[in-house]
């Protein structure tokens, strides 16, 4: 029997401007401060010439109190004064998931 339980996955994609100081160490703060938070599920990310990260929470009221960290406002302010040319940020439920692993 499948105990499935759906979840919300906020997926921010982004590009990043040519001064990123600061921006990996902020980065990673902000996994682990995320890791903290209430609701928080996990986390996927990739960083080339287009930045995706998908961060899964149990409710959109674990979204909105992470939208809300103090911490997390802070590093959102750098990112749109310092680190990013464009982003874009989707929340979406997900009802069903599957995965492959070659064995």
């Amino acid at each position: 029997m499948n105990n499935f339980k759906p979840y919300y996955a906020v997926i921010f994609t982004s590009t990043q401007a040519t001064d990123i100081k600061g921006y990996l160490v902020m980065a990673e703060k902000m996994e682990n401060l995320a890791k903290q938070q209430k609701g928080y599920l996990g986390m996927d990310s990739a960083r080339n010439e287009v930045g995706i990260t998908i961060s899964y929470w149990e409710s959109l009221e674990a979204i909105k109190n992470w939208k809300a960290n103090t911490a997390h406002l802070f590093a959102q302010q750098k990112g749109r004064e310092q680190w990013y040319n464009w982003y874009n940020v989707r929340i979406c439920k997900v009802e069903r998931e599957y995965e492959f692993t070659l064995e």
